[in-house]
C-alpha cells in the first residue's frame, strides 16, 4: 500500500461469501441424506430439518446485529489511499481461508443423515440463509445512512469476521464506491468514477 493506506474489503460482501456455499452444501447434502432412510426415518428427518433450517436461519440472521450497528455508526471516512477491494477478491479470500470449515460442515450433515435424514443439510442451508438475510439487512442499513461500510483486511485475516475482536471499526466511503451494491450483491449500473 502507498503512503500508508489500507487494503479494505466490504462488510456486507464478507457476509454474503458464505451464503451461497454453504446454502448449495446443505441443499446437496440434504438431498444425500434423504436416500438413506436413518433411525427415525425420512419424515421425522425432514420435520427436524425444516424446524433447524428456520432456527439457524434466524439466529445467523440476527445475531450481533447490535455489534455491527455501533460500528456502522462510529465508521470513520476512508482515506484517500486506502485501497478498495474488489467484491470477488473478497469472496474467494473468505472462500479460500474457510474450504476446511465447509467441507468438515458438509460431511458432518452428510455423516447426520444416518441418524436424522436430511436434517443436518438443512442446519447447514439455514446457516446460508441467515447469512444472506443479514447481508440484506446490512444493506438496508447502508442505504439508511448512505455509506458503504468496509473492514481493514488485515483484521479480517486476524479475527476471520467482520464483527469480531479483532475489528476495531468500519470506514464507510460514498455509496458508488466499489464494484458491489449496498448488501454486498454485484452491481446492475456501473459504478460512476
Amino acid at each position: 500500500m502507498a503512503r500508508g493506506g489500507q487494503g479494505l474489503a466490504r462488510v456486507a460482501v464478507v457476509l454474503r461469501a458464505g451464503a451461497a456455499p454453504l446454502w448449495w452444501l446443505g441443499v446437496l447434502a440434504a438431498g444425500i441424506g434423504l436416500s438413506v432412510p436413518g433411525l427415525t426415518g425420512r419424515r421425522i428427518g425432514v420435520l427436524a430439518g425444516t424446524a433447524l433450517f428456520l432456527v439457524a436461519a434466524a439466529v445467523v440472521a440476527y445475531a450481533r446485529r447490535g455489534r455491527y450497528r455501533a460500528r456502522a455508526g462510529a465508521a470513520a471516512r476512508a482515506g484517500k489511499h486506502d485501497v478498495l477491494q474488489d467484491r470477488a477478491v473478497t469472496t474467494r479470500n473468505w472462500r479460500r481461508g474457510h474450504r476446511w470449515w465447509l467441507l468438515l460442515a458438509f460431511l458432518a450433515a452428510v455423516g447426520s443423515a444416518f441418524a436424522v435424514p436430511a436434517a443436518g443439510g438443512m442446519l447447514l442451508a439455514g446457516t446460508g440463509a441467515g447469512l444472506w438475510l443479514k447481508a440484506a439487512w446490512f444493506g438496508r442499513l447502508e442505504r439508511a445512512d448512505e455509506v458503504l461500510l468496509w473492514v481493514r483486511v488485515d483484521w479480517l485475516v486476524a479475527g476471520g469476521r467482520p464483527a469480531g475482536k479483532a475489528v476495531k471499526g468500519y470506514r464507510g466511503t460514498g455509496i458508488a464506491a466499489g464494484d458491489a451494491a449496498p448488501g454486498g450483491a454485484r452491481r446492475r449500473t456501473p459504478a460512476l468514477v
